[in-house]
């Protein structure tokens, strides 16, 4: 079996990710000799797997518990978090026991809450089985759960231990699921590394094919990038901001399907939206932007939305977390892998754009 591949997060506090296979034998190890006590927070469809866990850190002197939680955004809900905290209680959790996120995105943004939210702060280590999970949300320790009024609205800045990308857990992966989750991974293409572009251009079969040496380069190179802006922005001041290409559309959209969609279809969209509005305020060029049209639809994800959400969707995006002081906020691009931050543009602009992706 080859090594995996080690990406560092670089910062205070600093963390590993690993990419392989036949990682979950490593947790104990990434958990640390002072943890006494874990608790595995899992989806129902991953009980064996969090048993199979269990097991094995229990052999490593580590009393483990398995707490299984509802599936996708379901689980990001602060009577969710007030469950974990109750049986942590319980079991008489101390600041040196830890919090292990074995799922896909909700799931680790759930784990990494409320272990950032126990005693004022308790290890995490995350084990990400989707590929969202693992390019996007358990990778950069942003944590947090939804409200009524909107998405990630209650969170925390929280360095997870470690971050463990077992590929072997992608292998019984829905495929609509998957392809969902690329969207992350060509996001990070178009804001800062087109070879992850180059490879689903090349053949789309092998670059989301788990078992294929493109899909893990795209994936490793998709968790580099986001480590890469994480380790020099961790709290989100500057820099990481370009993390967010496609999002404020894309909550929004979210936030109307009331989070039945998958995260990376809402986002596919919110990509191409913010393509046109980069071709209308900054100039990107039509070949730009018709590459993202051709890449995702190649994925299969949706690239335009209903004409008749917009004045419900523009009051979600006046309240998402990235406004400042009700100014509306995109990232945009000047060009594939330069990204910018468009503030306040004029509705008009954003109105045009929208009508470029309505149906």
């Amino acid at each position: 079996m080859t090594e995996p591949t080690l990406i560092p997060v670089a910062g205070a506090p600093g963390y590993e990710i690993l990419v392989g296979r036949g990682l979950l034998g490593r947790v104990a190890a990434a958990l640390g000799p002072k943890v006494a006590k874990a608790l595995i927070v899992h989806p129902p469809t991953l009980g064996g797997r969090a048993e199979e866990l269990r097991a094995g850190l229990a052999e490593a002197g580590v009393e483990a518990l398995t707490l299984e939680v509802p599936d996708a955004e379901a689980a990001k809900r602060v009577e969710v978090a007030a469950f974990c905290w109750q049986v942590m209680g319980q079991s008489d959790f101390t600041r040196t026991d830890a919090v292990v996120g074995l799922g896909g995105g909700a799931v680790t943004d759930l784990a990494g809450f409320v272990a950032a939210t126990w005693l004022r702060g308790v290890r995490v280590v995350q084990v990400p089985t989707t590929v969202l999970g693992m390019v996007d949300a358990a990778v950069g320790g942003k944590t947090g759960i939804n409200t009524a009024e909107g998405k990630n609205l209650v969170g925390a800045f929280w360095a997870p231990a470690a971050v463990l990308c077992d590929l072997d857990l992608l292998d019984t992966l829905p495929r609509n699921e998957l392809l969902a989750g690329y969207a992350e991974v060509v996001k990070a293409g178009f804001i800062q590394d087109p070879r992850i572009l180059e490879l689903v251009e090349a053949d789309v079969e092998a670059a989301t094919d788990p078992a294929s040496p493109a899909f893990r380069e795209a994936i490793e190179r998709a968790i580099a990038v986001k480590a890469r802006v994480v380790g020099e922005d961790f709290t989100e001041q500057g820099l990481r901001e370009i993390l967010n290409y496609g999002h404020t559309l894309g909550h929004a959209i979210e936030h109307a399907e009331r989070y039945t969609w998958r995260h990376g279809a809402a986002i596919s969209i919110g990509m191409v939206f913010a393509a046109e509005l980069s071709r209308l305020t900054r100039g990107l060029s039509d070949e730009a932007v018709d590459r993202h049209r051709a890449i995702l639809e190649s994925l299969t994800l949706p690239t335009t939305y209903r004409g008749d959400q917009w004045h419900k969707l523009l009051g979600t995006m006046q309240r998402d977390k990235k406004a400042r002081g009700g100014m509306l906020r995109f990232v945009g691009l000047d060009d594939i892998a330069r990204p910018v931050v468009i503030e306040g543009p004029e509705d008009p602009l954003i109105f045009a754009a929208y009508q470029e992706i309505a149906e």
